[in-house]
């Protein structure tokens, strides 16, 4: 269904009623199933668009990087003209957080933008005239962990086709202490042998490559510059389980990316490394790529099977577990891109390699991406154990200006942030953990001094309650109390009974909701309460808000 959708989209730029009747008719669906589906996912119009749509990423490091300003220029130069010709509107994150500020002009992404260029982009459209493309030019960056340096040659498939020795295999990456790099940390090992022994009659391996969460860009750098390692991860997966099939699921926004991994597919199908005789043999494996059609709560490896199958993105109860009852009810294994990576290079390095390249007692590697307050914002491959302060400081060149950092989230908003005071922390998945936060993903954003920890909770705390997907009460409702009375300490409104009630919603958040998003919620003011209770006390109690950001209509855009 929704590559018929998207297929409609394209030719008409939104999807008339009459043009779903038809699709209705053609696939035998109830119209109401296919408005639900089209109606979910922000990918879709129902209604004709403005001539120009602009979407402003709005989360964490487009926030600190100048998008409140920019969004606000926009709506000044162009509010006069109607909705019909231009909206501007603000977008959830976009992939881009190395570059931001990053914007979408009519879906064509443009990245470390200023106001005056947007300004004459619009224009341009308005005026008739086609959008310049977004640079395109990709010369693959060398990564260290690369056990093919650029060339491939699919070691482990090939051996494993001359020796099929899958128990082999689970042992080595539970040796390797391979878990899941997505943010769980589900042990990679236990998680193929879980599908492996699982009973049914088809078995499927999915890649997780939709990374929507602000500041998580690893996987995209990891897709433009090893593809074959995903690839080759996933092919090894599915001779290991047993599964026939395998799903590349990646946002909509990563067209390179996708473009990248295509190719990669193509010619592993021509070199026989996929198809139903692998290099010869007995075995099959077959691969695809399912593009998203949008939502951060795609990321949520059930939501994300639904998506497959055609429905709303909306997270499953569990038990029971993809493992045994995943995509089409069937044993499913679901890794993330870095973790895929990770099982190529432990099967073609050795698990002793792998363990040995970590530091400080921490073994293993890990890509981290890091934004925000950095004079070097980018993907950085380093050795478990390294230092926040170092990644900040060392890898990301520290912060603009010679300010001072001031707090920092290990991971995106769901890790909360942490004070300056506790960067020397070991990326360790134990020791961040015992911080009361989480390695996670890897997705470091940095705030300097001067910035408003308040707000910053805020922005987090909007992206989720934007991207819930509404299943569950808890965090559709939850979500939009928590946004209303965080806004209202930013205006000038609180009361008394706010810290209880606030106490009361993230312990109902956390126990009552049906997925991760909503349990994450309440974290990123929970943590702001923790570390920089001062700094929300000067709002509440003082109308005082010393980044000067708060109480005026720009301060929370």
């Amino acid at each position: 269904m929704i590559d018929e959708l998207r297929s409609i989209q394209h030719q008409f730029g939104y999807l008339p009623a009459d043009r779903l009747q038809e699709l209705a008719a053609k696939i035998q669906d109830p119209l109401s199933q296919i408005h639900a589906v089209a109606s979910f996912y922000p990918h879709f119009h129902l209604a004709p668009p403005a001539q120009v749509e602009v979407r402003v990423c709005a989360d964490m490091s487009c926030h600190l990087r100048g998008a409140p300003a920019l969004k606000h220029g926009l709506e000044q130069a162009f509010g006069a003209g109607g909705a019909e010709k231009v909206a501007v509107r603000n977008v959830s994150c976009l992939g881009r957080c190395d570059q931001a500020p990053a914007l979408s002009i009519n879906d064509q992404i443009y990245t470390n933008i200023d106001e005056q260029r947007t300004l004459g982009l619009v224009r341009d459209v308005l005026a008739g005239r086609e959008l310049p493309a977004a640079q395109s030019s990709h010369k693959p960056l060398p990564v260290l962990s690369d056990p093919y340096n650029g060339s491939p040659n699919y070691s482990a498939v090939r051996q494993f086709v001359q020796t099929p020795d899958w128990s082999g295999v689970v042992a080595t990456l539970k040796a390797a202490g391979l878990r899941g790099m997505g943010g769980a940390g589900f042990p990679t090992g236990s998680k193929w042998e879980i599908v492996r022994n699982a009973p049914g009659k088809e078995k499927y391996i999915v890649c997780n490559a939709d990374e929507s969460e602000p500041g998580t860009i690893k996987d995209r750098f990891i897709m433009e510059n090893v593809p074959y390692l995903v690839i080759e991860g996933m092919i090894m997966a599915g001779l290991v389980t047993g599964a026939r099939r395998g799903i590349l699921y990646i946002r909509h926004e990563y067209h390179r990316p996708k473009e990248i991994l295509q190719a990669e597919i193509d010619r592993c199908y021509r070199d026989g490394l996929l198809g139903p005789r692998i290099l010869g043999s007995d075995l099959e494996f077959d691969l695809e790529i399912f593009v998203s059609p949008g939502g951060y709560i795609c990321g949520e490896e059930s939501a994300l099977l639904e998506a497959i199958e055609g429905k709303r993105a909306e997270p499953r109860n569990k038990p029971p577990f993809p493992g045994t009852n995943g995509l089409w009810n069937q044993p499913t294994a679901i890794n993330n891109v870095e973790t895929f990576t990770f099982a190529t290079v432990i099967l073609s390095r050795g698990a002793d390699w792998f363990k040995s390249q970590g530091t400080n007692g921490a073994s293993g590697m890990k890509f981290v991406g890091i934004s925000g307050d950095v004079n070097r914002p980018g993907v950085y491959e380093v050795p478990m154990g390294t230092k926040y302060s170092a990644l900040i400081f060392e890898y990301a060149g520290g912060i603009p200006g010679g300010r001072q950092l001031l707090a920092y989230a290990p991971s995106g908003p769901s890790s909360g942030y942490l004070p300056a005071s506790m960067a020397d922390l070991p990326l360790d998945w134990n020791a961040v953990a015992a911080a009361g936060s989480m390695v996670g993903s890897g997705a470091i954003v940095v705030c300097a001094e001067g910035r408003c920890m308040l707000d910053m909770a805020l922005n987090a705390v909007r992206f989720y309650r934007n991207e819930s997907c509404g299943k569950c009460v808890p965090c559709r409702v939850g979500s939009q109390k928590l946004v209303e009375m965080l806004s209202g300490w930013t205006e000038g409104r609180s009361s008394t009974s706010d810290l209880p009630l606030l106490d009361e919603l993230s312990h109902a958040l956390k126990l009552t909701s049906i997925c991760g998003l909503g349990q994450v919620v309440p974290v990123p003011i929970l943590s702001v309460l923790k570390h920089f209770r001062a700094v929300v006390d000067d709002h509440r109690n003082h109308r005082r808000c010393a980044a000067g950001v708060c109480f005026s209509a720009r301060g929370t855009a």
